[in-house]
């Protein structure tokens, strides 16, 4: 794919969500944390649903590793591997609060230092909370990323070095939000919606799925 077909798909989605974000609840840098390690393997929606009830009851590091393992464990039992979550909730918690005072870091290393935070998710919290350009490769975007041609690559860290290094950089901070939101919406994995897509003009995938009625 070139680079002016590029853009315009950038440029396409832009116009339709000028300012995308997550769709994960937050309102601090700790919750973003705390909510993007639960999403592993679940849903926004069932991440969500788990912290309107935690949140008002404990939402900083202190009052979260208050509630102790089984105390997060009941908050998050209706989320996948809510047991394996709930210890690396705990665990962060208590490093935060030993060796960062309490806040979240901003940078890579330190994040990734955090029991039950991988690439992606220090991806996640370094670009919505600390507004950092970075991508956030997930199934979907490693889908649309392949599918489109945009940025193809054999494995998610190849696609996220391809989407750095051809994605125009006014692009950046807000790419993998919308990338994300097409793939959870529009270019599904087991059929892409192509017939309501804004960018299949410009996308390189050639079987084109019709409408469910054809």
């Amino acid at each position: 794919m070139n680079a002016t077909k590029r853009r315009a798909i950038y440029e396409t989605l832009q116009s339709l969500n000028p300012h995308p974000t997550t769709e994960l609840e937050y309102s601090t840098p700790f919750e973003l944390l705390i909510a993007v390690m639960l999403s592993a393997q679940a849903t926004d929606v069932s991440v969500n649903k788990a912290m309107r009830r935690m949140f008002p009851v404990a939402n900083t590091p202190q009052k979260v590793f208050d509630l102790g393992e089984e105390g997060v464990a009941d908050y998050i039992k209706t989320i996948g591997l809510y047991r394996t979550k709930a210890k690396n909730v705990i665990a962060t918690c208590r490093i935060l609060l030993d060796q960062y005072g309490g806040e979240v870091p901003d940078g890579r290393e330190a994040l990734e230092s955090l029991p039950g935070v991988g690439r992606k998710t220090a991806n996640v919290v370094l670009n919505t909370a600390f507004g950092q350009p970075t991508i956030a490769v997930d199934t979907h975007i490693f889908r649309v990323a392949n599918r489109t041609g945009l940025a193809p690559g054999k494995d998610v860290r190849a696609v996220e070095l391809a989407l750095e290094k051809f994605t125009p950089a006014e692009f950046l901070q807000d790419a993998h939000h919308w990338l994300i939101l097409h793939g959870r919406y529009v270019c599904k994995a087991r059929r892409p919606e192509c017939w309501h897509c804004v960018i299949e003009p410009l996308c390189e995938f050639k079987p084109k799925t019709p409408p469910p009625d054809l």
